[in-house]
């Protein structure tokens, strides 16, 4: 077996296990911290994809946005933390179900798709051309910025919030 397919294995595995954790885990802080490792196992898979931009993208954006989170988790829910309730509800199986169901027809629309391997590959100019859209007034700089306000609003919010009426 190739080296490489060994590291897709394992980082396949890993991505599933992980994934899992990150909805089977009682405590917030641990979960976020499974969805991390989980986006990194992506990173990987990207990385053996030979998608090196992608990647990086899955790694500052999703993992740094996951720190994040963690942050706003520890700032809104210590209280939360400490509730030892149950995890589960009475309709879980239906949930379990459901996802069954959307299983099955995905994986039987993956079946019928004719599969191509192509040699295309990315060309500089394109990787430019998107660089120059991120930044240009006509085209995705305006959602940029509105996702900025956003977020700034959001933390502000919730500092507001987690610093209660003492």
């Amino acid at each position: 077996m190739p080296p490489l397919q060994i590291v897709f294995l394992v980082a396949s595995a890993a991505t599933l296990v992980s994934g899992l954790l990150v909805v089977v885990s009682r405590n917030l802080i641990h979960a976020a911290l499974w969805l991390i490792v989980t986006l990194f196992m992506v990173a990987v898979l990207f990385v053996l994809l030979e998608a090196g931009f992608l990647a990086t993208v899955q790694v500052v954006l999703y993992i740094g946005a996951i720190a994040i989170m963690i942050i706003f988790a520890v700032m809104l829910t210590r209280r939360v933390m400490k509730d030892p309730g149950p995890q589960t509800n009475k309709q879980w199986w239906l949930a379990a179900l459901v996802s069954l169901a959307i299983f099955a027809a995905l994986a039987a629309i993956l079946f019928q798709v004719p599969w191509t391997v192509t040699n295309a590959s990315v060309s500089p100019d394109s990787l430019t051309d998107l660089g120059k859209s991120l930044v240009d007034t006509n085209r995705f700089v305006l959602p940029f910025e509105v996702a900025s306000v956003l977020l700034i609003a959001a933390l502000i919010g919730s500092i507001v919030i987690a610093g209660g009426r003492d």
